[in-house]
C-alpha cells in the first residue's frame, strides 16, 4: 500500500516535531552567520514551525500531482529534490517578517539550517523509518 494524503501528513508533522527538533539542538551549534547560539536556536524552530506549516499545504499539491503518476507515489529522487522549491517559499515567508528574528535571517544560516535537517529527515524516512516502523506502509502511511 502507497502512503495516503492523511499518512503522509501525520508522518511529515511526526518528523518536524521529533527529528527535526532534535536535529536543530545539534544544529545550532554550527551554524553561519556568527549569531548567538540562542538566537539560532529561535531561527532554527521557527524554520521548522514554518516548513512544517507550509508541508501540508506541500502535501496537498504532490497529493495533486501523484494522480498523474502511473504508480500514485513519488521516485525518491523527487522527494530529495523537492527541497529547492519547499526552500525557496520558506525562505521567502520567513524573509518576508513573519517572525522578528527571521526577517534578517541571512541566506547561509538559512540554507545550512534547511538543507541539513532537510537531509537529516530524508535520510530517516528512507532508512530508520522503513527498518523501525515495518507498518507504516502497510497501513497507508499512517502513525496513528
Amino acid at each position: 500500500m502507497l502512503p495516503t494524503l492523511s499518512g503522509r501528513i501525520q508522518t511529515r508533522i511526526f518528523a518536524f516535531l521529533v527529528i527535526g527538533t532534535l536535529w536543530a539542538q545539534i544544529a545550532v551549534y554550527y551554524l553561519p552567520g556568527g549569531a548567538p547560539t540562542d538566537i539560532n536556536r529561535r531561527a532554527m524552530y521557527q524554520v521548522l514551525l514554518v516548513a512544517g506549516v507550509l508541508g501540508i499545504g506541500w502535501e496537498l499539491i504532490y497529493h495533486g500531482l501523484m494522480q498523474f503518476r502511473w504508480e500514485k507515489d513519488w521516485p525518491t529522487l523527487f522527494g530529495l529534490i523537492t527541497v529547492l522549491n519547499e526552500g525557496a517559499l520558506a525562505f521567502a515567508v520567513l524573509r518576508a517578517g513573519v517572525f522578528d528574528t527571521t526577517e534578517h535571517l541571512p541566506f547561509s544560516t538559512f540554507a545550512v539550517g534547511f538543507g541539513t535537517t532537510w537531509i537529516v529527515l530524508w535520510l530517516f524516512f528512507n532508512g530508520p523509518m522503513r527498518i523501525f516502523t515495518v507498518h507504516w506502509r502497510f497501513r497507508g502511511g499512517r502513525l496513528l
